[in-house]
């Protein structure tokens, strides 16, 4: 019971150094991407076949490397607007077509 236990602490440990090490990395590899975003792997290859994704290959182009920042600026690029944005909007849209139709 008790090697069970250690078993799993360990496990957690590890998972929560890979989390540590992450942090400071501005270099990513496919895996840490895939911890970073929730992504699979095989998903963010397509991403990159497709060209979708911001990356960089290795000389020879056998690895591909992901910038920490530009992969936050592209999780972030679709941004939608809040329920008070979109009325705020469309209060601004009614009242300057109505002045518009005088």
């Amino acid at each position: 019971m008790e090697i069970r236990e250690n078993d799993k602490i360990m496990s957690e440990f590890a998972e929560l150094k890979k989390l540590v090490l992450l942090g400071c990395k501005n270099v990513l590899n496919v895996s840490d991407l895939s911890i970073l975003t929730g992504l699979s792997p095989s998903f963010i290859y397509k991403k990159v076949m497709n060209r979708e994704i911001p990356f960089y290959k290795s000389p020879g182009g056998k690895l591909t490397y992901f910038d920490k920042s530009e992969i936050e600026n592209w999780m972030l690029h679709c941004r939608v607007a809040t329920n008070d944005e979109l009325t705020s909007e469309a209060a601004t849209y009614c009242a300057t077509s109505n002045k518009s139709k005088k």
